[in-house]
């Protein structure tokens, strides 16, 4: 029989691939549910808005149920309204009734929103059980789900394949692998327990707030959340309307942008061993600036199609290692896990359609300049993911 931590690692494996499996099924059948709604360009708006409306009740919600419940029950939530949503969006889609297509975005938003935070206390959890990374690789369970979900969802629709079969297939494998894993998750992780103040002295409130190391690291993940949802939202349009690829190879770079970054994921664990966090996010930030400079300033394509491999092998790294920072950062892991997370999650939310306003001012290879500048600013922030003294579990993620 597996040891525990090791079940528990697969479980969070399977748990991390899903979601991704689940949002690129989502965008690559967008066209034909587009096709299917007979929607127009603020139609489809409006049904997105479903979808940011289920995220942002699950980011904002999942830090405090997480500290009431523990993280299982909130895991349980999330991948079962991901499930539900799949299916949903699929009939939505059949019957042409756009509000069940935003309702089924608004499960699936809720799901990401708070399942993630959640399984991100879990993983930070197992990670500090360890004693050496492990976030990286989890993140990189979530971008190869993309990966393996762009490709299947590729095929259907080259093959013009049922989009309401589609959806129903992804939403029941999702439902069995979830049952077969969330038995590993343990109950209790992340919960804290509410004690009476002792007579005569006044209850504190949070010191999230008033943590500056917290803080800076946080600013490191706003910039590296930011950064990623830019490639995740814009970057086919900004090989096609900026460096005039067609549609098919837009789509490609995108591809190979969602490989460097599951790449970085996977290989990310180990070069954090050795040379240490603070490191890792200091070097990686500077190499996404080269590649966010390069996409920006340089009009030639076979430059823009490389700069999108260093921009993606840059940004790998920033969201899992920032959250592991933040989990050794000080007491009460889980509200600091909590807290950074949400604030990447708000900036993968937030932070596209802002670069979007921007872009239709001055054109989206020079809205490039606002995650570049964050991502620069994230080089100087970088020294506050490193050790604290005395702790010994962060040395040694810190150590050669």
């Amino acid at each position: 029989m597996a040891h525990p931590i090791a079940q528990r690692r697969l479980a969070l494996f399977v748990l991390f691939f899903l979601p991704g499996i689940g949002i690129s099924s989502w965008v690559t059948r967008t066209p034909a549910i587009r096709d299917l709604l007979d929607a127009s360009t603020a139609q489809m708006g409006l049904v997105l808005f479903g979808l940011s409306v289920g995220s942002m009740v699950g980011i904002l919600s999942a830090g405090p149920l997480v500290k009431r419940t523990g993280a299982r029950p909130i895991i349980v939530l999330g991948i079962s309204s991901f499930v539900l949503s799949m299916p949903t969006i699929g009939l939505g889609s059949a019957l042409s009734m756009p509000l069940l297509v935003a309702a089924g975005l608004c499960l699936f938003g809720l799901g990401m929103g708070a399942g993630e935070v959640a399984m991100n206390v879990e993983g930070a959890d197992v990670e500090k059980a360890l004693g050496k990374p492990f976030l990286p690789a989890l993140h990189g369970c979530f971008s190869l789900g993309t990966v393996v979900g762009a490709a299947a969802g590729i095929v259907f629709t080259a093959t013009e394949f049922s989009v309401v079969w589609h959806l129903l297939i992804v939403g029941a494998i999702a439902f069995a692998a979830f049952a077969l894993v969330i038995r590993a998750v343990p109950p209790g992780t992340g919960r804290s327990i509410e004690t009476k103040p002792a007579e005569g002295t006044v209850r504190r409130g949070p010191v999230l707030w008033r943590d500056s190391r917290l803080l800076l690291i946080g600013g490191i993940m706003l910039a590296v959340a930011l950064t990623e949802g830019t490639a995740n939202d814009w970057l086919p349009l900004i090989m096609v309307d900026g460096h005039g690829f067609d549609a098919e190879l837009g789509s490609a770079i995108y591809a190979a942008f969602a490989a460097a970054m599951t790449v970085g994921r996977f290989v990310g664990g180990r070069i954090v061993e050795r040379v240490g966090r603070s490191r890792v996010l200091g070097g990686s930030a500077v190499l996404g600036v080269l590649g966010l400079a390069l996409v920006m300033v340089v009009d030639n394509q076979i430059v823009a199609g490389a700069a999108v491999v260093l921009w993606g092998l840059g940004t790998s790294l920033g969201f899992p290692v920032a959250l592991s920072a933040a989990g050794d950062s000080g007491p009460d892991t889980a509200a600091r896990v909590s807290f950074v997370a949400t604030v990447g999650y708000v900036a993968f939310l937030v932070g596209p359609p802002v670069l979007g306003f921007f872009g239709e001012e001055f054109g989206l290879r020079a809205a490039l300049i606002l995650p570049m500048v964050l991502l620069a600013a994230a080089v100087f922030l970088s020294p506050a993911a490193g050790p604290r003294r005395g702790d010994r579990t962060d040395e040694r993620m810190e150590s050669a």
